[in-house]
């Protein structure tokens, strides 16, 4: 051992370069978990008590030299990248360093807080779904003409496994294990066959939400959802309920606010179809519930005047910018 000492001292102090490669190329000889002196180490453990007492502090020095020697050659690497470098050290650096978050991720962010502060919880569940939970159990039949409303994609041509559609999907997963009453938001990623446009995208982001208790009425609904178009357009905001039909919910609703000089549409709504709690284990003669939904993108469009969607996708600077300092 004291031969492979000495030999490895030698190689360490006549080891030369300032180059990052020749730099990493030292560690990865002398410093790392593969290195000659970690085998040494290896061998030490082989070694009688005496010869322990001989070697111990002479490869505890060599191990010093090794890690002396890299701050060494690393001191002499980052020196000549800098004289080689254009940027000039001596200005003042740019005032790039304050981030900001992503329009989607501050409404999504403001829409669960509204609903968190009238006792909403947050879920969340997986975007590759099984067809029980993305359709047939919230009343999408079979064959039935309301799948045509949504264009699915299908993972590897299999008519059991898509990319979710909407979001509902967790609303089933939660109410097949768990007992009334529940109360809940859903915000996620969901996905549908569509040409990419300034008004469409293949991919978007929803938040809907659930309620299921006893006696839960349609007037609830109204009011959950009154609240939240004041707390988030404003207090003057006025709504309006119009008939709509989905396949989950009955009877169903879309939402319009007053905006500028008309109505806005910004999302769906309903009293949880009957049939849709009995997939789900739970007995709709007791229970009742209400359901809406809303795209992310679209509230943000009209929150901050943005009249193509595929900004929210495109990781423009200039675009992402304007949102800095916004919570």
């Amino acid at each position: 051992m004291k031969d492979k000492i000495e030999s490895i001292k030698k190689d360490i102090e006549q080891y030369s370069g300032s180059s990052a490669e020749a730099v990493e190329d030292f560690r990865v000889k002398f410093i790392s978990k593969k290195s000659v002196i970690n085998d040494l180490f290896e061998d030490f453990k082989k070694l009688s008590v005496e010869d322990k007492k001989e070697f111990g502090k002479t490869l505890n020095d060599l191990k010093t030299l090794a890690k002396e020697k890299l701050v060494s050659l690393s001191s002499g690497s980052i020196k000549n990248n800098t004289k080689n470098n254009t940027i000039d050290f001596s200005l003042p650096a740019e005032d790039d360093s304050v981030g900001s978050l992503h329009p989607l991720r501050i409404v999504r962010n403001n829409i669960i807080k509204i609903f968190r502060d009238i006792g909403f919880s947050i879920e969340d569940g997986p975007e590759i779904e099984e067809d029980w939970y993305n359709f047939t159990a919230l009343n999408f039949p079979e064959n039935h003409p309301a799948r045509e409303m949504q264009d699915t994609f299908f993972i590897s041509k299999d008519p059991d496994t898509v990319l979710r559609t909407h979001t509902s999907n967790v609303q089933i997963r939660l109410m097949e294990k768990q007992e009334p009453p529940m109360r809940v938001v859903i915000p996620g990623r969901v996905y549908r066959n569509e040409t990419v446009s300034a008004k469409s995208h293949c991919f978007f982001h929803q938040v809907e939400g659930l309620y299921v208790d006893k006696n839960v009425s349609f007037k609830d609904l109204k009011d959950t959802l009154y609240y939240f178009a004041k707390e988030m357009f404003g207090s003057d905001t006025k709504v309006r309920f119009r008939p709509s039909y989905f396949p989950f919910t009955e009877p169903s609703a879309e939402m319009d606010i007053s905006w500028k000089d008309g109505w806005l549409e910004i999302l769906g709504s309903g009293l949880v179809d009957p049939n849709v709690l009995e997939n789900c284990g739970i007995d709709s003669k007791e229970y009742s519930g209400f359901a809406f939904g809303m795209g992310i993108e679209r509230i943000a469009m009209l929150k901050y005047g943005i009249d193509d969607l595929r900004l929210f996708s495109e990781n423009d600077k200039r675009f992402l910018k304007q949102f800095r300092g916004v919570h």
